[in-house]
């Protein structure tokens, strides 16, 4: 059985980060933060090499945003907390990059350059409800408060490994954690040759989310990725719960944008 373990942030970032930005859990009081955010991404093995960089690549450009930049700024405490999780089977998860502070321009390209760089890792079947049980445990003594807590999985397949993933979201949900979802409905077959899931915004909705204001936005393929992501991103870290979404991510950007807009005028 592979042994989950913690990869160690790049040489650069110790350069360019004060020691307080990197978060070791128990190492100094909790800090308060707007949103602890787990990123738990799908790499299993119907998720093909230039897929897996599509999703990376994704999550990279989003927090490169300047619209995420501004909202990881806007809110109370002008800061969140994440770290970077990818998930294949029941024995496979892996923090790829820990929990780090972002807060400013620098230390959010930090983060994005240190998900770049990091070696893709992959494995057969799919355990969506390992991936929950990994996340849940990370929120424990890593350094910080957040007045939010949200593991946000991604994924274009069904739970087919480990134990029920309702009863994996549930155990999350009970300790005050939220799942939100970005399913990537994929046409493609699997290198194995078996048909991709059918309805899997409606399994992930069903099956997977939960929690206060939990929401799932959909990616119709991986090249559409991006911008689903830029705007899951872009909610969660603003605190939203999208509005019907529009099939234009466009203008569901704009959407979370005039939503944060009128909060902020109405002191909110």
């Amino acid at each position: 059985m592979p042994v989950c373990r913690r990869s160690i942030l790049l040489l650069g970032l110790a350069l360019t980060f004060p020691l307080s930005l990197l978060l070791p859990g128990g190492a100094r009081a909790q800090q308060p933060v707007d949103l602890e955010l787990v990123l738990a991404v799908d790499v299993s093995g119907s998720v093909d090499p230039e897929e897996a960089k599509l999703q990376r690549d994704g999550y990279v450009q989003a927090f490169l945003n300047d619209k995420v930049q501004r909202a990881i700024r806007g809110g109370p405490f002008g800061r969140i907390a994440a770290t970077y999780v990818e998930w294949a089977g029941d024995n496979h998860q892996y923090t790829i990059v820990d929990w780090t502070l972002l807060s400013d321009p620098a230390s959010v390209r930090s983060f994005a350059l240190a998900v770049a760089e990091a070696p893709i890792t992959s494995a057969q079947w799919t355990s969506i409800s390992a991936a929950i049980d990994y996340a849940v445990p990370l929120f424990d003594n890593n350094g910080v408060e957040g007045t939010r807590r949200v593991i946000d999985v991604s994924g274009d397949g069904e739970n087919n490994r480990g134990r029920p993933v309702d009863a994996a979201r549930d155990a999350a949900v009970a300790r005050g954690i939220t799942i939100n979802g970005l399913p990537i409905l994929n046409d493609r077959p699997n290198p194995w040759g078996g048909s991709p899931s059918t309805e899997l915004d409606r399994y992930y909705r069903d099956h997977v989310i939960g929690g206060p204001g939990a929401f799932l936005v959909p990616a119709t393929d991986f090249n559409s990725f991006a911008d689903a992501i830029l705007s899951k991103l872009l909610l969660e870290v603003s605190g939203l719960t999208p509005n019907p979404m529009p099939g234009d991510h466009e203008l569901a950007i704009r959407d979370v944008e005039k939503q944060a807009s009128d909060r902020r005028q109405s002191g909110g």
